[in-house]
């Protein structure tokens, strides 16, 4: 990876614009500058099921929070790179959205669970 480039990754349910720091075997360690798809609410292991022994709350990634990534999964993103809390807001609104046009009971409870996030994120 070139320095001072930016890549796309998924991380977990969520997508993110990261710059690439470090690079160790098959992995990219990555600094986070943008959101662009919230993760998703629930138990990772069991998605979209509510019946679950802990439905978590899940938080984006914060700005400059450093994660390792697979190299493979870290595209080059060329774009303009948004500003990190209006890519949040919209990534945060986006996901809302999709499921506020949804009627099932994963639905309703990721909602529950990103109104907590309202504050966290000081939307509100």
């Amino acid at each position: 990876m070139t320095e001072n480039r930016f890549v796309k990754a998924a991380y977990k349910t969520g997508v993110y614009i990261g710059e690439p720091l470090q690079e160790k075997e098959d992995k990219t360690l990555i600094k986070i500058v943008a959101v662009l798809k919230h993760p998703m609410q629930g138990d990772l292991h069991n998605p979209k099921q509510v019946d679950v022994p802990l439905f978590h709350e899940r938080k984006a990634l914060a700005k400059f929070e450093k994660v390792w990534i697979p190299t493979a999964n870290a595209k080059i993103y060329e774009e303009e790179v948004p500003d990190y809390r209006e890519s949040l807001i919209s990534a945060y609104n986006e996901l809302k959205q999709q499921l506020e046009e949804k009627i099932d009971e994963y639905s309703q409870k990721s909602l529950e669970t990103l109104k907590g996030l309202e504050h966290d994120y000081q939307l509100k």
